[in-house]
């Protein structure tokens, strides 16, 4: 096992859309015997209702609260919580157009197919989505970089492309068989 995760029990993974922060969470899961908590299916409901936030917001912090996790999502009204729990953060920080490629990618596969994470949701692209992509650098990942800068600097590992989190991940992958 690599050595940043040796001793890790809580991880906090953040990123833009279509960056793949559930598909690592889901693999990060089978690999430590973590369980996964993907954000999006804690604030929507089927057909894509979303969860009041101050409920959701509470669903989070109890969630953070317990021993072991690794939870996916930005949500960043509780990001600070999430990020002092954390043992290790990661960070997809990818280009918008490497965003804006994951999401196509992922859309034009899975398109109008339930999303096996969130239960009567289907995979789609709507206007307000595609804005949110487009501007997450913009207005988000400031965000999540001052968060992570005033919080967590020392225990985040960042990844600007697939191709380096995969790298690590196969890596991570190989050491625990």
């Amino acid at each position: 096992m690599r050595e940043e995760l040796k001793d890790v029990k809580r991880i906090s993974i953040v990123g833009g859309p279509g960056t793949g922060k559930t598909t690592l969470a889901q693999r990060l899961s089978n690999i430590l015997k973590i369980p996964a908590t993907h954000l999006d299916s804690v604030n929507f409901k089927p057909n894509w209702e979303k969860i009041p936030t101050e409920e959701r917001d509470n669903i989070i912090l109890e969630k953070s609260k317990e021993e072991y996790w690794i939870i996916d999502g930005n949500y960043v009204g509780t990001l600070g919580e999430r990020l002092e729990r954390a043992d290790l953060v990661i960070w997809l920080d990818y280009s918008t157009i490497n965003i804006i490629k994951g999401v196509l990618e992922r859309t034009i596969r899975n398109f109008n197919k339930e999303k096996k994470e969130l239960p009567g949701c289907k995979e789609r692209i709507d206007w307000h989505f595609l804005k949110y992509m487009i501007t997450f650098r913009i207005k988000k990942r400031r965000k999540i970089e001052e968060n992570i800068n005033k919080i967590a600097k020392e225990k985040v590992i960042i990844f600007y492309k697939r191709k380096e989190l995969n790298k690590w991940l196969a890596d991570i992958q190989n050491k625990a068989n």
